[in-house]
Parts: structure tokens; sequence; C-alpha cells
């Protein structure tokens, strides 16, 4: 089974390096050969052409809701995520779309898809430092990714996790 960990964010603006961080964290603790972890700055089409492949994916990303707390942890499908700030563009489309349109071109699709989103309170200033709330989310996300890999492919009921801290 070939898996695929994948850690979506700008390094430089703030907490939108929340996917690229816990990513660096997860490559240094993980040992296992049918893993790769890997960082990426993108959305939609260009993120389906990274996942191609791959039998499960476990994306890593930035998100911003209307009723989140910073810091807070959502485990979401592709249908549920819309919160990836990358596709910016009128010329992209979203994880679903991009997946779909992937399914219908009998592309390698990767059987399962599990997101883990944190909550983020800044995604547009300039920096290389995350808010205190959400860098404290750091190590139960990478907890979260770890207990990912080793369920092999069990799907967890749980929809949410409290902030950390």
């Amino acid at each position: 089974m070939k898996i695929l960990v994948l850690g979506l964010g700008n390094p430089i603006l703030t907490d939108d390096a929340v996917g690229i961080i816990v990513a660096e964290e997860v490559r240094r603790r993980l040992d296992r050969q049918d893993v790769v972890v890997d960082q990426a700055s993108v959305g939609g089409l260009g993120l389906l052409e990274l996942v191609l492949g791959y039998d499960r994916v476990i994306l890593v990303d930035a998100i911003q809701t209307e009723a989140g707390q910073p810091g807070q942890i959502h485990r979401l499908s592709p249908g549920q995520f819309h919160g990836n700030v990358r596709a910016a563009s009128t010329h992209d489309v979203t994880l679903a779309t991009a997946l779909e349109l992937g399914r219908r071109l009998r592309k390698d699709i990767p059987k399962e898809i599990v997101i883990l989103a944190v909550e983020a309170a800044d995604t547009e200033t300039f920096g290389e430092e995350l808010t205190p709330a959400v860098a404290a989310a750091v190590p139960e996300v990478v907890e979260l990714v770890l207990q990912e890999l080793e369920r092999q492919g069990n799907r967890q009921q749980r929809t949410r996790w409290p902030a950390a801290g």
C-alpha cells in the first residue's frame, strides 16, 4: 500500500504554514518505507496531480471557518474541505471537483483521503511563526497523523477533535 502524508501551505504566511510544519515533524518521527511525506503549496488540479497513484493520502492544512476557534482540529473528507486558500484563482477548482475529474478521466485516485485541518487565526500576514493557538495544536496534529498511519485504512468515526491546549 502506498501512502502519502502531504503538508499543504505557505511557509511565509503565518498559520498557513501549519501543514508544512506538521509534515516536517512527521518526517522526523516516521521510519516507514510505504509512506512518503511531502509538502506543497498547491490546490485543486495541482493537488490532484500530487495524489495520483497513492492508495491513501493524509492531507494537513490550515482552514478558516466562521465558527472555528484557532487551534481547533477538524478531520474532514475531500467533500467537506472548503478551506483551501490556495484555490484562490477563478481558474482553479476545489479538491472534491479535482478528484471527480480524475475519476471521470479514469486516473488512479486514492481509495482514502483524510484531511486534518487546523483552524487558523492568521493566513494573510507575512511571517514564519505560527500564532500561539495554532503552534500549540501542532503536537496533537502530528500524533493524529501517526494514528491515521497506524490504522492502515480503518475509518475513524469522529469528525472533530477539541483544540489542543
